[in-house]
């Protein structure tokens, strides 16, 4: 067992639990990559459904799963086991999540195309609004239940960071590699046979991985013990605690797990437009799935180095401005991969962007407990659960409308999915469209970010000021 053996939840930790808890990222950060990377392309190529269908269907599916994950928040709140609030979700969870993803990737042939996207829009929703969220909500709640440090959290949630990016180069690497080596079709890579094998592998592992993380780690943070110990000297204090409503106006007047809120969906829909926009950049602007690899590790492997140094960042540096000049770093890598078509170029604006990414990704899980931290002195309420459901929520939603988005405009730009099984180039719309995609809209979202971060995010320093006055 790697788990640090004290309970002391100011305590430090040891560096295999640090470990531990950073392996749950790279367990579902493969899977949820494979999703936010692949999914699209295998509706339209391997499934042959059209684009702007699918992409409305993952749209309207967004509403499910933002209600999703404030019941799971509410659930976290509300479970006191052996294990704790978090980690026996993740238990819960795992299996029921690999196997709805591969189900996922597998569309019937035979069926008629409206039984074709009832399926997608059913199982989508399973996997994402149930599984997905059943195992992000309580992982990222497990940063605030493990240690009570400022400093512990931020590291945990660098750590983290440093694995879901493991997870991404490890997809960057391998899953084209695999989709190949399992396609019976020369012609094409895109085959039901080569996505179900290739998925079941990833899933297995994801499972694996996840059963690690949750054996490995502790939750020493017993805020549900807490609120209830004070509940037990005031029963008004235990109806505040308890009253749903209560905690969702606790959130709402918190400034800054507002603006973190906002600041999560910009850059995980920043995230869905370079991870699918790599992908078809690839397919339709070079038309070469071997450049995929290189493009995309660009940015993984740039992230995962720089999130060796934000550690010693943290002990100068607030979190909250490595986040704000990482989203700077983003928007001058966006606004290269706009401006400049040469590949040494687009290779270097892509490590900027990995630069940036890593910079604000490592932070934000840190960022996420401090807000909690400050509502709690504020208000009295705890809201670590529905605090992290509603970061989960605009983490998938942006996910979701990034992708609804893309696959909106490819359509519109003509996208037809015909052409490829004859052989004949996409319409020169489409590479455009790609192009815009993966360049200006994210830089204009990352640069707006950075103003309103620089401008008005000030967590910790008033998270000392109320500390004082108590």
């Amino acid at each position: 067992m790697l788990t640090t053996k004290h309970d002391d939840p100011n305590g430090k930790l040891g560096w295999g639990e640090r470990l531990a808890y950073g392996s749950g990222g790279f367990a579902f950060n493969m899977i949820n990559g494979i999703i936010g990377s692949f999914l699209t392309i295998y509706f339209t190529s391997a499934a042959g459904l059209n684009a702007g269908i699918i992409a409305t269907i993952l749209a309207v599916s967004k509403v499910f799963d933002g209600i999703s994950d404030l019941i799971m928040g509410r659930l976290v709140d509300n479970t006191n086991t052996k294990m704790g609030k978090a980690r026996v979700w993740l238990l819960r969870m795992c299996i029921p999540f690999a196997v709805s993803t591969m189900l996922l990737f597998y569309v019937p042939a035979g069926f008629p195309d409206m039984v074709k996207y009832v399926y997608v829009f059913l199982i989508y929703n399973i996997c994402n609004a149930v599984c997905l969220t059943g195992m992000l909500v309580p992982f990222y709640s497990m940063v605030g239940l493990i240690t009570a440090d400022s400093y512990e959290r931020g590291l945990l949630g660098n750590i983290q960071q440093i694995f879901q990016t493991l997870g991404n180069v490890f997809v960057n690497s391998t899953f084209v590699i695999l989709l190949t080596k399992f396609s019976e079709n020369p012609n094409t890579i895109y085959t039901q046979r080569a996505f179900t094998i290739t998925l079941a592998i990833y899933c297995a592992l994801m499972v694996v991985v996840s059963l690690f993380c949750i054996f490995n780690t502790k939750e020493r943070v017993k805020l549900g013990a807490a609120a209830q110990a004070e509940a037990e000297n005031t029963v008004k204090k235990e109806e505040k605690n308890e009253n749903v409503m209560e905690t969702v106006k606790a959130l709402l007047s918190n400034k800054y797990w507002l603006l973190l809120t906002l600041g999560n969906f910009v850059v995980f829909a920043i995230i869905i437009f370079y991870a699918m926009g790599t992908v078809f950049f690839s397919q339709y602007v070079l038309y070469d799935m071997s450049q995929y690899g290189m493009l995309a590790n660009a940015i993984s492997v740039a992230q995962f180095a720089i999130m060796f140094v934000t550690p010693v960042l943290m002990t100068k540096i607030s979190k909250e401005k490595i986040y704000t000049f990482g989203m700077l770093v983003m928007a001058i890598g966006f606004a290269g991969s706009g401006m400049f078509t040469a590949p040494s170029l687009l290779i270097l604006s892509n490590v900027l962007k990995g630069i940036g990414v890593g910079l604000a990704g490592g932070m934000a899980l840190g960022m996420v407990a401090d807000t909690v931290t400050y509502g709690k002195l504020k208000t009295g309420i705890d809201t670590v659960g529905m605090g992290n459901a509603g970061i989960s929520a605009a983490q998938k939603i942006g996910l979701g409308l990034g992708q609804a988005i893309f696959g909106w405009v490819l359509a519109a730009a003509g996208l037809d999915a015909a052409l490829d099984a004859q052989g004949i180039p996409q319409p020169e719309s489409v590479s455009t469209a790609i192009k815009f995609l993966y360049g200006w809209v994210p830089a204009i979202m990352a640069a707006a970010m950075f103003v309103l971060f620089l401008l008005f995010y000030h967590c910790e320093r008033d998270i000392k000021k109320l500390e004082a006055q108590q």
